[in-house]
């Protein structure tokens, strides 16, 4: 993959070059590279695609403390996101949300409470998170000839909130003991065992340098240390927080941020900056050598899941729509969500709850709401038991 991947390099202008390290890549006509659009999300279930089957948040498949379920949710998830693209691609549609890149699992460490996306993370231990970020990696990518889809580990790293100064907060006084023993084993274990095919580098600066422009995080732990080979991407928005005014600011203009941010080791950009690349090449700020190498990762990627070849030599082109939640796989969903659940304490016995009560009040609208339940990346789910509804169906009509 990465030799053919290296002969389409070297026909391609810098203006094309650059073009396919924007997450929405466009086509290259004359030599036959179809746009792409690498924005996908499965955290649990294939998200933002319309109806897929969909299962507990990740948290909540953490609480199960069983990596072959995680796998199994892994697999379903990579199934219906192949069902879906090979629908698309037969029309063409290669737009946001239809390609098989997914950005999951969240690996990072679920350390403080008022981090609004703790309950995308499998939690705060490191060696728990590393097990199911592997098991959900491999139901993600497969184990055939051609890479399922590709999974993504992020975000790299010390990424564990508050949100609101995420685009402007510097990490400088972690302990080592805390970066090397709770912070980054997931992601080791997860490029050195996992072989997973994405990082995605964080937004936070780390020891003064944004994480997606981090010589110590992207080059020196990730590449050199850790031989990690795939592809980096950088989270939405990242790399314009080098040089927006009340950010980062360690850049001057986009130009120079594309350059920083390519060379450190980002291949890849969710966001506009890169569109500047062929202007930092002009200015000197980085060469058409440093774009090609990570050109060279991404096509190599799209090698790998089959993106470039007929339909025959890919089997997992041979996967129907009609297995998109399917009855089988909304099966697996329920079992887990079972699984997930952890009962910590049952004062007096409440539970279960007595069928022969005539009335039972229940408070607050989120036992009504059925989109409060899908959690953070959902799709859309066929039904959604409400904990209302859930009630109703276990204590029958005698009951008010």
């Amino acid at each position: 993959a990465l030799e053919r991947a290296k002969a389409l390099v070297d026909e391609m202008t810098v203006e094309e070059q650059a073009g396919q390290l924007r997450y929405d890549a466009p086509s290259v006509p004359r030599l036959g590279i179809p746009a792409y659009n690498w924005w996908n999300e499965g955290l649990h279930g294939l998200a933002r695609s319309g109806v897929a089957t969909m299962f507990p948040q990740a948290i909540g498949m953490a609480a199960m403390f069983d990596t072959e379920l995680v796998e199994k949710a892994g697999d379903i998830t990579s199934t219906e996101a192949r069902a879906k693209y090979n629908v698309y691609t037969k029309y063409d549609d290669r737009d946001i949300y239809k390609g098989l890149t997914l950005w999951a699992p969240n690996i990072n460490i679920f350390r403080d409470p008022r981090w609004g996306r703790g309950h995308e993370t499998y939690g705060e231990d490191p060696f728990l998170t590393a097990e199911n970020g592997k098991a959900y990696v491999r139901g993600l990518q497969g184990d055939g000839e051609v890479m399922k889809t590709a999974a993504c580990a992020k975000h790299f790293a010390v990424h564990s909130g508050p949100e609101k100064t995420r685009h402007h907060f510097d990490i400088e006084n972690l302990s080592p003991r805390d970066l090397w023993e709770t912070y980054l084993p997931a992601f080791k274990a997860l490029v050195q065992k996992g072989g997973v095919k994405e990082v995605m580098c964080a937004y936070q600066r780390f020891e003064g340098e944004p994480c997606c422009g981090s010589n110590r995080l992207l080059r020196q732990i990730l590449r050199d240390e850790w031989g990690f080979k795939g592809l980096v991407v950088s989270d939405c928005g990242a790399i314009s927080d080098f040089w927006t005014p009340g950010c980062h600011e360690v850049s001057p203009d986009a130009a120079s941020a594309s350059a920083k941010a390519v060379i450190s080791g980002t291949d890849l950009e969710c966001g506009n900056s890169y569109k500047a690349l062929p202007d930092a090449v002009k200015a000197g700020a980085i060469t058409e050598q440093q774009i090609n190498t990570s050109v060279e990762r991404l096509l190599e990627a799209r090698f790998e899941l089959g993106d470039f070849d007929p339909d025959s030599l890919v089997e997992w082109t041979r996967i129907p729509e009609s297995v998109i939640a399917s009855k089988a796989h909304k099966k697996l969903a329920l079992d887990m969500a079972r699984e997930q659940m952890v009962l910590l304490h049952n004062k007096n016995n409440t539970l279960p709850l007595a069928k022969d009560a005539s009335d039972i009040v229940v408070m607050g609208p989120n036992a009504a709401d059925s989109t409060m339940m899908w959690g953070i990346y959902y799709g859309q789910p066929t039904h959604t038991i409400t904990v209302l509804e859930g009630m109703r169906n276990k204590l029958g009509s005698g009951v008010r």
